[in-house]
C-alpha cells in the first residue's frame, strides 16, 4: 500500500516536460500536479486522520488505494489539464487514508518486540514507492506514452487493492476514540504554542522543500543542452532513492548510539553537499550528487520525524500528524514555489538555494537557542 501510494503521488513529476508540450502550460503551471496533489493530500490527512481514530485503520487503506487508482482513469482519458489538476486534488485527498491509518495500525495490530523494524520498514517503502513511481512513469512515457505509464499505474493500484482485501489482517487492537474534533483542534494548538516542535515542523518543511525542488526540475535540467537525455534515461537516476532506503534505518542506528542531532545535523550536510555536487555540467557528478541528497534527506527527515514524539509530552498522535502536514507542505512549496528561482537563476541558482537552507535553519536556531540558553 505504502509503495502504491508513494508511486501515484510522485508519478506525475518526471512527467512534467511532456505536460509543458502536450498541453502548452508553463513550467510553474505544469508542477502544479505537484503541488495540489498535495494540498489536497494535507486537506485529507486532517480529515481522514480523525475518522480513522473512530471508525478504524483497514478500511481506510483499503478504500484509499482503491480511489487512487480508479482517480487514474479519466485522468489518461481528458484532454483538459484543469480537469487533470482536479483530479490530482482529490488523488491527494484520498491518498491520505493510507497515510494517516498506517502507521497507527503497524503501532496497535505489531507486537511491541518488533514494531520499530516494521515502522522503519514503512518508512524505507515509502522510499521505494517515491522511486518506483517515477522510473514507471518517466520509462514508459518515453518508450510509448505518459498514458499508458499511468494506465499502468492504476491497474497496479486495483491489484494491491484486492491483494490488501485477502492479505491485510482486520484490527483486533483498535479502540475508537471518544474525543470530539474540538478536543483534536485542542491538542492542535497546544503544539502549535510548542517552540520545539515549530523548529521540527520548520525543519520538515525546509527539508522536504528543497529536497522537491531538486527532484522537480531534474527532466528539465537533463533534457535541455548540453545533455539531452530522454525521459527514459533520466528515469535511472531516481535509483538513487535506493541510497534513502538504506539511509533512513542506519540512521537510526547511528542516532542512538550518538545521538539525534549529532547525526540529523551530518545527514543535512550530506544532502547540501549532494546538491552542491550536482551543480558542474557532469553527467556523473550529477548522478553521485543526487545519491548524496537521497541519502541526506532520508536520514534527516526520519531522524526530524522521530523527534516529534520526544518533543510533544501528550496528544502524540496529532503532534505526529502536524508533522506530516508540515512535511506535506514543504512539498507542495518545493513543487511550485521554487519555479521563479528555476526560470530565473537556472540549475546553479536552484542547486545554490537547496543546499543553503537547511544548514542556514538549523545554524540560526541553534543560534537562537544558545542565546536563549536551551540546551541542545
Amino acid at each position: 500500500a505504502s509503495v502504491f501510494i508513494l508511486a501515484a503521488m510522485y508519478a506525475m513529476q518526471p512527467l512534467l516536460p511532456i505536460l509543458t508540450k502536450q498541453f502548452g502550460v508553463s513550467v510553474a503551471t505544469a508542477s502544479l500536479t505537484m503541488s495540489i496533489n498535495t494540498i489536497g493530500l494535507i486537506i485529507g490527512l486532517i480529515i481522514l486522520g480523525f475518522y480513522s481514530d473512530r471508525l478504524g485503520r483497514s478500511v481506510f487503506v483499503k478504500t484509499s488505494i482503491l480511489l487512487t487508482a480508479l482517480l487514474f482513469i479519466p485522468m489518461f482519458l481528458t484532454h483538459s489539464f484543469a480537469v487533470i489538476l482536479a483530479l490530482r486534488f482529490l488523488q491527494g485527498f484520498v491518498m491520505a487514508g493510507v497515510l494517516a491509518a498506517a502507521l497507527a495500525y503497524i503501532n496497535e495490530e505489531i507486537h511491541g518486540r518488533v514494531v520499530s523494524m516494521a515502522t522503519a520498514l514503512y518508512i524505507s517503502f515509502n522510499s521505494t514507492g517515491g522511486m518506483f513511481g517515477r522510473f514507471v512513469t518517466g520509462y514508459i512515457a518515453e518508450r510509448w506514452s505518459w498514458e499508458l505509464s499511468l494506465q499502468l499505474l492504476g491497474i497496479i493500484g486495483v491489484v494491491v487493492f484486492f491483494m490488501l482485501l485477502f492479505v491485510l489482517p482486520k484490527s483486533t487492537n483498535f479502540q475508537p476514540s471518544t474525543e470530539t474534533i474540538r478536543k483534536d483542534m485542542e491538542g492542535f494548538g497546544f503544539h502549535l504554542k510548542n517552540p520545539a516542535l515549530l523548529i521540527v515542523f520548520g525543519l520538515g518543511i525546509v527539508l522536504q522543500l528543497c529536497f522537491t525542488g531538486m527532484w522537480t526540475f531534474l527532466p528539465f535540467h537533463l533534457t535541455a543542452s548540453p545533455f539531452l537525455l530522454t525521459l527514459d534515461e533520466i528515469s535511472y537516476i531516481y535509483f538513487a532513492y535506493a541510497f534513502g532506503i538504506i539511509g533512513a534505518p542506519l540512521a537510526g542506528v547511528l542516532a542512538a548510539k550518538y545521538g539525534l542531532r549529532k547525526v540529523r545535523l551530518i545527514a543535512i550536510v550530506l544532502l547540501m553537499a549532494g546538491c552542491l555536487i550536482t551543480i558542474p555540467m557532469k553527467l556523473p557528478l550529477i548522478v553521485i550528487g543526487y545519491c548524496v541528497i537521497c541519502l541526506g534527506f532520508f536520514s534527516a527527515h526520519s531522524l526530524t520525524a522521530a523527534s516529534v514524539s520526544k518533543e510533544a509530552t501528550h496528544h502524540k498522535g496529532s503532534a505526529s500528524s502536524l508533522y506530516l502536514v508540515s512535511y506535506y507542505v514543504g512539498m507542495a512549496a518545493g513543487s511550485t514555489l521554487t519555479s521563479p528561482l528555476w526560470e530565473v537563476a537556472g540549475w546553479t541558482g536552484l542547486a545554490l538555494f537547496s543546499a543553503s537552507v537547511p544548514i542556514v535553519y538549523v545554524l540560526l536556531i541553534r543560534l537562537r537557542q544558545r542565546k536563549l540558553g536551551v540546551a541542545h
